[in-house]
């Protein structure tokens, strides 16, 4: 593997090499102005000022000559219209073949340049990541405040493309347009009228994917894809991707989402029932809390050996963990009728000891071919929101009582004794028909990648295939001087060995943004699991109607992320979506307190709507910040970029539990604001901690 620097000489345009960032240059700058430093011989002021104007000049020979080759493409595309309007006239003249290869001889060419920007567009993320690293975190923040937030920015034009829809239009027309000329013998079809004839060509989806890439343009299965967080920088060469195809098989991706789907269910069909469960076992009923939390407890730790176990084998935990939850789910049932509250927390504390989705979000990376990698991972969030939503419906139909020989089957064991016969019978399947894929070699290995570290990096070739440019490991290399490179000093061969050593790798923006994944899981678990108290003591709401509300819920996280997948987020930057998300979720907690009113079925339901959808479309675009300015040092090993979100989510969950339970000591009718007060307060925080990092959210 080789390092950025030579990856971009390498795959530039010969002809355009001049127009490229000169990244060698820049690197040499940073060097200079740390030696600098060190001596006295430079201050922080100038080195801001400096840099950002030896920024300013690439950045400015980049667009200048960006706008260079859009006029070029244009003055082709208006040569070859006037050909495309005299093919009507004098039908005989060209041929149909000979303009469609014309136009697609201007889209191969854009391609080029589409990639041209690209390359720069990671060339400046990565310098900008370098500086900060070097001189406190600062520089970034002061260049986007100053440069990309005003209205005649040039960083803006690298990152957003400006002029190329209007050649991409020209293209998609005219090549439709003959095309509708060849097949319907001249009855001429508008692409306005049929949209579908500008995908119709191979250039065009191309450039199409392209163009999303660049623009951060997005869809429904790519922004659902980012609650994964399983999403790659770039794609695997050839020969990577070659032997991911042959380790891909469908019925183990479907034993791995069902895992998913079972495991989420597992997770929620006791929510409604858990107060009256514990109640039975002679306990206050907001140790249901603790009961919920005990599943986040364990999960905790299981994540990391499930995380490192991958390493090895998929099937293997797999079958470990439906033994666990097999054994977990019996003892939650069986707690009943020994009347024991600590085979209750027993039985849920496998539960979490079970939870392989480390290996369900490994498999998915490692095992299924880039093509199908998108729709794979928001499979993967549909199964949990499907279980989610599944989990609670599920105990709505468990209302029932009666005894098979001494086990008592109601409402409180049922949960437990289904769940234990669906995990029986996923394990039969997985043993039958799971194929364990092979294992790379070591020095063969395609790293693990829990997350987007930036733009994947593409250029098409004349077969339509791509080949990749950049690669995420950057090594120590000689550059064409002779000098020894290494393009960044923190992202080493090696993955971190540790927690420990991988939160010193974030930087603070980094840290706000697992700040602010730990607040919404902390806000959306308040909203589920003391649903079943609140509404029992403001509403008398009956375990069917929890059960209901719940699943409603959990059913808005797909029509939610439609929407934002492709109107939202394709109309504002991700972190204007992310703010504003906070925003709504703190609205959402404020129009939740009980202050001197009457409490309203109203109130209640519309507060938790507005608290947990903000909260999913905030985990959407979250995760995907988080995947741009992650380390790429932690993309891959045991202790990566998925495991700390995971982390920090579980965290949340544990300690909204343990708020709960601990509240329930008070009076009833102080447990809902004693536990929204300090979601309240950690939201508002990190609403401050968003504000003081805006600008490093590029």
């Amino acid at each position: 593997m080789v390092g950025f620097g030579k990856k971009l000489r390498e795959s530039q345009i010969q002809e355009w090499k001049g127009y490229y960032i000169n990244y060698k240059l820049m690197k040499k700058k940073v060097k200079r102005y740390i030696e600098q430093m060190e001596v006295g011989a430079q201050n922080r002021h100038n080195v801001l000022r400096d840099f950002s104007l030896l920024l300013d000049n690439q950045i400015e020979k980049i667009v200048l000559f960006l706008l260079e080759q859009q006029g070029v493409l244009a003055h082709r595309l208006s040569d070859i219209g006037q050909d495309h309007h005299t093919l009507f006239q004098q039908p005989n003249s060209f041929s149909i073949s000979e303009l469609q290869e014309a136009y697609r001889d201007v889209g191969r060419d854009l391609l080029r340049l589409l990639n041209f920007v690209e390359i720069n567009a990671v060339g400046l993320r990565k310098i900008l990541k370098k500086i900060d690293k070097r001189f406190g975190y600062k520089f970034t923040d002061y260049y986007v405040k100053t440069r990309a937030n005003h209205p005649y920015s040039q960083l803006r034009q690298v990152f957003r493309h400006v002029g190329i829809g209007a050649v991409v239009g020209v293209l998609s027309h005219g090549l439709a347009d003959l095309q509708d000329l060849q097949q319907c013998q001249g009855s001429y079809i508008s692409i306005y009228d049929q949209p579908s004839y500008s995908h119709q060509d191979p250039v065009l989806d191309f450039i199409k994917v392209a163009v999303d890439r660049l623009s951060n343009s997005t869809n429904f299965l790519q922004f659902l894809g980012k609650h994964a967080f399983i999403i790659q920088e770039e794609l695997p060469s050839p020969s990577e991707d070659h032997s991911v195809d042959e380790r891909y098989h469908f019925m183990s991706l479907l034993l791995n989402l069902a895992n998913t789907f079972l495991y989420m269910v597992n997770t929620y069909i006791i929510v409604p029932t858990a107060d009256n469960y514990t109640l039975s076992l002679g306990a206050a009923a907001s140790v249901c809390g603790v009961v919920i939390g005990s599943m986040a407890v364990a999960q905790v730790f299981s994540s990391v050996y499930f995380s490192a176990w991958s390493n090895r084998s998929y099937l293997r935990p797999l079958i470990f963990s439906s033994i666990v939850l097999l054994i977990g789910n019996t003892l939650y049932a069986l707690a009943f009728d020994m009347n024991s509250l600590v085979v209750l927390l027993v039985g849920r504390l496998f539960c979490g000891l079970g939870s392989a989705r480390a290996v369900n979000r490994r498999y998915i990376s490692d095992c299924v071919p880039l093509k199908l990698r998108m729709q794979a991972s928001a499979a993967f969030v549909s199964a949990s929101a499907l279980g989610m939503a599944c989990g609670p419906a599920l105990a709505c139909l468990l209302q029932t009582n009666f005894r098979i020989y001494r086990f008592t089957m109601n409402q409180d064991t049922l949960p437990g004794w289904v769940m234990a016969l669906a995990w029986l019978l996923y394990l039969l399947w997985l043993w039958m028909c799971f194929k364990e894929p092979t294992l790379e070699t070591e020095g063969t290995l395609v790293p693990y990648q829990a997350e987007a570290v930036g733009p994947a990096v593409h250029v098409a070739v004349e077969n339509g295939h791509t080949q990749p440019l950049l690669m995420n490991s950057e090594v120590k290399e000689q550059d064409e001087d002779g000098e020894e490179e290494n393009d960044d000093a923190e992202e080493t061969r090696k993955p971190v060995t540790s927690i420990a050593v991988a939160y010193k790798l974030l930087t603070p923006s980094v840290k706000v943004q697992l700040y602010v994944y730990f607040m919404l899981k902390y806000a959306m678990e308040i909203v589920l699991a003391e649903s079943s108290l609140v509404t029992e003591y403001y509403f008398i709401w009956s375990t069917s109607n929890v059960a209901i509300f719940l699943a409603c819920l959990g059913l808005t996280v797909l029509p939610v992320n439609i929407v934002i997948g492709n109107y939202i987020s394709n109309l504002f930057e991700e972190r204007q979506v992310l703010l504003t998300s906070e925003i709504m979720v703190c609205i959402g907690l404020l129009l939740s307190f009980h202050v001197m009113t009457p409490y309203s079925v109203t109130q209640y339901v519309g507060s938790a709507l507005i608290t947990f959808v903000s909260a999913e479309v905030l985990e959407g675009v979250n995760l995907s910040l988080l995947s741009k300015m992650m380390s790429s040092r932690l993309s891959r090993g045991t202790y990566n970029g998925g495991l700390l979100s995971t982390e920090a989510g579980t965290l949340a969950r544990v300690i909204a539990d343990g708020t709960i339970t601990i509240s329930g000591y008070m009076n009833e009718n102080k447990l809902l604001n004693t536990t929204l007060f300090p979601a309240l307060l950690i939201c508002i925080s990190s609403i401050i901690a968003t504000f003081y990092t805006y600008n490093s959210l590029y």
